[in-house]
């Protein structure tokens, strides 16, 4: 049975059995902290298992994607050298919310695996947790299953936590039997032979914090079952990469590599077989998590994706090293796998040019890098030691990008092992600073005093689109740790309504403050809102004490809340400007937007040519200048999807939604049309105008564009106005008039690039009459006498008072000249606060001393970089404090 058959036959099942076919939640979960990715299917489901989220159904089937990659069942290193693991899967699962339990559960199970795919029930075993009978029971009774082929295990393999406290309980595992004509032995002591299919979980306790356990109400059921595991057994294959998920990427990556996609062959040489198999789960990984708009950094989500892709695109280089393999494999998952999830149709240029970019990247890095450690390797080997300090690792790391576990790889392959508690000690120490700075009332500090708190307060009545002025009761009050009677400094405030905007969708919350309602005198001013469990807590600086019963008056700043809205709506207008002047493709890849400007980063390949800015700014001034109304309306989210709204991939919506429209009608749509719990403006003219300020590259095929709109547009331009006109008075050009029609001719910049030109060329002649007046004698007295190679040579490490590259190349040229043997470095002035110009060269036949890695080996010194030939290299010093340093980095490197 094909891998297409197997997900079409489990949900129809299921549906069958009156289960609502729910789709897989994204891989970068919304609204859990908890969790960096998706790793299993009852994630989407977390808060129907807690209580805190209700659904129309209680009954469910998913094929949710997963993303695990760590843990100690998951060590990525493992991946592509077993038969099971992988960092992208997909989980089948059927759940149960208060409704069937371990019965029907284990029965469901049993009909989908032996009736519909027809598994002979001789390949067959299950695992029980020790103390549940029940669950053994209905195995054994009911099901039919020999009593020697249930296996009981401890907490260890079959019981099931959904934290440190909440809903708990035993587990029941199926397993596959690759080999039934084996000798009869427990399911552990053989893992290739034996594989976990299916893990039923029965949730039927709360465990408090001293691990008490209590009997839940409702009793639920959470499955998962791989279906890349379901596909190897069905398909009769012991590796999930023989399967049919991964041959056509496995035939991708051998055609390109040049290589037969012959398994028996490919198994004679592990290296091989390893790196294919790497490629392909890397790709699948790479292309589903680009789609959701994570993009390879230094950080977070992003580092993971770097990791799992540099691992990749090393593998695939040893496959080949000629042509670009990696994008090609990726481009295959999206042609396989987007019958079943479009969006990385959608996506697939994003996708392909952020998988490009990262491999170009990447390679550069790898070829810097390990040059680099590998000299590094050598140096310390040379020393008689066998480990690498930790220090080094993390230069590389915070240098050059260079990965740890790639860092480890090639000192493995060197026969070094690397100090990784060095390395974390270092690293942690990089990241102290920003850790004391993000000390603050921040709520994730917080997060499990303020969650718990809130789910036990009514939602709050949020009444700020209509109104900026209310009076509130107060109903509770928190210090940002406990639950307190009454406040007299800072802390977090919970009212019956409230007019404040709790921060969320790219939007900056609120500012304001809060009077006694009966007195009006001012109690403190609102710094931040947050939203949690819907319920708005507002964090305010007090000046003087308050308790909850009591009525305040809660006013939003108003002139702040429209320059706010301003931005906000300019934003939509901006997204759908970009849309018409480059395309479809262009979707919203994150936003912020406050009072003082707004910033928006979308999906395009290249930067905007100037002429590209020039149509999005005009035809978005053109919607603001229209005066056209701001509809706000509410509907059901599949409505408003099918009537053309655009919504942000990856967010989560309620089942109603609010649809912002502004702009003029084409075929019976507005301009611009989204999804949106943002505060904007009634009428476009409002708005009155927007500038772009500035359009830059903040990742691989991610662009930002930063606007300003409003009274802070009208003042930028004006500013620009006032300077225009005092340059030209300063250059004696003439001011162009309205009266006689007189356009902007461009002379001024005219002016200003004949005066740079002038002023370019008065500098080189100063540079070179410096340059005319060096003595080399004088620059070259300093030269030391050293064994270069085994004879006598010059060693100079010296700096000229010249920051002209290309004089500073004369000089060297003029000192090689003199003298056959000498190794120099010459260190320039810096110009306008640029950093220091370098050249180190060496004689001709002195070129095993390699400029170009002496040069790499300075600049590390001092904070600075560059590289070259063997004979001639440049760099530029970042840190001229280090000169010492460097120059005795210099010796070392002459006498090694």
């Amino acid at each position: 049975m094909k891998y297409v058959e197997i997900r079409q036959a489990f949900t129809d099942f299921f549906k069958s059995h009156k289960h609502e076919l729910v789709e897989s939640s994204g891989l970068v979960p919304m609204n859990d902290p908890t969790l960096m990715f998706t790793n299993a299917g009852m994630n989407q489901f977390k808060d129907v298992f807690l209580g805190t989220d209700q659904r129309p159904y209680n009954r469910a089937v998913t094929i949710q994607k997963c993303l695990r990659a760590g843990g100690k069942h998951n060590d990525l290193e493992n991946v592509g050298f077993t038969a099971r693991h992988h960092t992208f899967f997909e989980m089948m699962g059927n759940f149960s919310f208060g409704d069937y339990f371990k019965k029907e559960a284990i029965g469901l199970a049993w009909s989908f695996l032996t009736e519909t795919l027809k598994i002979p029930k001789e390949r067959l075993y299950v695992t029980v947790f020790t103390t549940d009978d029940e669950a053994a029971e209905i195995w054994e009774k009911q099901i039919g299953i020999p009593k020697e082929k249930i296996f009981r295990y401890g907490e260890k393999d079959n019981f099931w936590r959904m934290g440190k406290t909440g809903p708990c309980g035993p587990c029941s595992e199926i397993f596959y039997d690759h080999n039934p004509s084996g000798p009869q032995i427990p399911i552990h002591e053989d893992e290739d032979r034996f594989v976990e299919i299916w893990n039923l979980v029965f949730m039927q306790f709360f465990e408090d914090e001293s691990g008490n356990q209590s009997p839940l109400p409702s009793p639920s059921v959470d499955t998962g079952a791989g279906i890349e595991r379901i596909a190897a057994a069905m398909q009769g294959c012991k590796d999930n990469y023989q399967c049919d998920i991964f041959q056509p990427l496995i035939q991708k990556a051998c055609d390109v590599a040049g290589i037969e996609n012959n398994w028996q062959k490919l198994a004679q040489n592990s290296e091989t077989l390893g790196a294919v198999k790497v490629v392909s789960d890397h790709a699948r990984t790479a292309a589903f998590l680009i789609s959701e708009g994570v993009l390879p950094s230094n950080e977070g989500k992003g580092y993971v994706l770097r990791r799992i892709m540099r691992r990749a695109i090393r593998y695939a280089r040893k496959l080949n090293d000629k042509q670009s393999l990696y994008p090609q494999v990726c481009e295959e998952v999206i042609a396989t796998m987007a019958p079943h999830y479009p969006i990385l149709k959608e996506k697939e240029d994003f996708i392909l040019n952020a998988v490009r970019a990262e491999e170009k990247r990447f390679l550069q890095t790898l070829d810097n890098g390990s040059e680099i450690l590998i000299e590094e390797i050598k140096k310390f080997k040379s020393q008689g030691l066998s480990e690498l300090p930790g220090q080094a690792a993390v230069t590389l790391y915070d240098t050059y990008g260079f990965p740890f576990d790639l860092t480890e790889l090639i000192a493995k392959e060197h026969g070094m092992t690397v100090n990784i508690k060095d390395f974390e000690k270092n690293m942690e120490a990089l990241k102290d600073l920003a850790r004391k700075a993000h000390k603050s009332h921040n709520i994730s500090s917080n997060e499990k005093h303020l969650g718990e708190w809130t789910q036990s307060l009514t939602p709050s009545d949020f009444v700020g689109y209509e109104q900026l002025n209310v009076q509130s009761e107060l109903l509770s009050l928190s210090d940002g740790e406990t639950t307190v009677p009454t406040l007299t400094d800072s802390g977090w405030l919970v009212f019956k309504s409230t007019p404040f905007y709790a921060e969320g969708g790219g939007q900056v919350a609120d500012q304001g403050h809060i009077y006694d309602a009966k007195t009006n005198r001012m109690v403190g001013q609102v710094k931040d809102v947050k939203k949690m469990n819907e319920v708005v807590l507002h964090y305010v600086a007090l000046e003087s004490e308050i308790k909850p019963g009591e009525t305040y008056l809660l006013k939003v700043d108003h002139s702040d809340r429209q320059a706010t809205a301003n931005n906000h709506s300019a934003t939509h207008l901006l997204n759908a400007s970009l849309k018409h002047v480059l395309g479809d493709h262009v979707n919203q890849a994150g936003s912020l937007v406050n009072s003082q400007k707004l910033r928006f980063d979308f999906n395009h390949s290249k930067a905007l040519t100037p002429d590209e800015i020039q149509r999005v700014e005009q035809l978005l001034n053109e919607q603001i200048a229209g005066a056209f109304p701001v509809a706000q309306t509410v509907m059901g989210q599949k409505e408003a999807i099918a009537a053309g709204a655009t919504a942000m991939f990856g967010e989560k919506y309620a089942d109603e939604v609010r649809v912002i429209s502004m702009g003029s009608m084409t075929d019976a749509k507005s301009f611009s049309m989204e999804l949106c719990g943002g505060t904007h403006v009634s009428n476009t003219s409002q708005i009155r105008l927007c500038k772009i300020l500035s359009e830059t590259g903040v990742a691989a095929g991610v662009r930002r564009i930063e606007a300003i709109t409003g009274t802070a547009a009208f003042e930028y331009l004006n500013r620009l106005a006032e300077e225009n006109m005092g340059a030209r008075q300063l250059l004696n050009e003439r001011v162009p008039g309205v009266d006689d029609g007189d356009q902007l001719d461009g002379q001024l910049i005219l002016s200003i690039e004949d005066l740079k030109t002038k002023v370019k060329r008065l500098e080189k002649e100063l540079q070179q009459q410096k340059a005319a007046s060096v003595s080399i004698e004088d620059i070259t007295s300093s030269a030391e006498e050293k064994s270069l190679l085994g004879e006598p040579g010059l060693a100079l490490f010296t700096r000229v008072a010249i920051s002209d590259r290309n004089l500073m190349s004369d000089v060297v040229d003029k000192i090689r000249d003199k003298h056959q043997r000498i190794a120099m470095v010459l260190i320039g002035e810096s110009e306008d606060d640029k950093p220091r110009p370098m050249i180190v060269a060496v004689s001709k036949d002195l070129k095993k001393l390699h400029a170009g890695k002496i040069t790499k080996e300075l600049c590390s010194v001092m904070d600075g970089k560059g590289g070259g030939r063997p004979d001639f290299a440049q760099g530029s010093i970042g840190n001229i404090d280090k000169l010492n340093a460097a120059k005795d980095r210099f010796n070392e490197l002459l006498e090694s």
